[in-house]
């Protein structure tokens, strides 16, 4: 049978359309493989000992390795609390306090001490958290640096802040601050009204595994009608 430059042509966007949509389903799967090997490594890392004080990472590379790793150290809490805005918690808008921790090292460390939700009345009302004078033991996780949101206009200098940078803090409470965050854990406090139950992200793998299906579905779609009209039919009609 001889093939036209017009059926070639077809078969050829064909064969492209069936690689492209395999490719992506491909692609969806692996996706899902990375965040379930990311969820493992975040359980496997929950579950290993506490870090000792001594070993908390002081570079970006290591607070990488350490994040979700439990800790136990002990400081004095430096400068008045801050209050990170627009902070999500159960379909809620609230406010993550914040505050450094001095250590025995002269350095410090940014701790998220608590989720509170905001004043629907009054924005700036700030719900009390204490701030203990004195050495302080405190049980928390290590966490990346909160992430940082869009702002408008320049960054906030108030007790209520968008974002928090590592250099900009360091110049305001005149210490050295870790890259990394601390998120302070209920265990053994009392309750103080602050809400220490902080998400646990959940990669929505079946949303990977479903985009998959949905391209080897359009690939083989594309196979089933590109054989029905370029083969299958020509041939039922010259039969005829």
């Amino acid at each position: 049978m001889r093939v036209t430059r017009h059926a070639a042509l077809i078969w050829l966007g064909a064969a492209i359309a069936v690689a492209a949509t395999l490719r992506l389903g491909v692609w969806q799967l692996d996706r899902a493989a990375q965040k379930t090997a990311l969820q493992q490594e975040r359980q496997q890392r929950e579950d290993l000992p506490p870090i000792d004080a001594a070993d908390l990472a002081r570079t970006a590379q290591g607070a990488q390795a350490q994040h979700h790793r439990r800790v136990t150290l002990g400081g004095r809490w430096l400068g008045p609390l801050l209050y990170l805005d627009n902070q999500p918690l159960e379909g809620r808008i609230g406010f993550v306090a914040v505050a450094p921790l001095l250590l025995g090292t002269g350095d410090a460390v940014l701790v998220q001490r608590g989720w509170a939700p905001r004043d629907p009345a009054d924005r700036s009302r700030l719900p009390p958290m204490a701030m203990p004078d004195g050495p302080v033991t405190l049980a928390a996780r290590v966490a990346p640096w909160p992430s940082r949101r869009f702002e408008l206009g320049e960054a906030d200098s108030g007790a209520i802040r968008q974002n928090l940078d590592v250099a900009e803090l360091t110049r305001e409470w005149g210490v050295p601050l870790r890259p990394l965050s601390l998120l302070e854990q209920q265990a053994g406090r009392p309750d103080d009204g602050w809400v220490r139950r902080w998400p646990v992200p959940t990669p929505d793998i079946g949303k990977h595994h479903g985009y998959a299906f949905q391209w080897f579905a359009l690939a083989a779609l594309i196979i089933g009608l590109t054989l029905w009209y370029r083969l299958i039919r020509p041939r039922r009609e010259d039969r005829r």
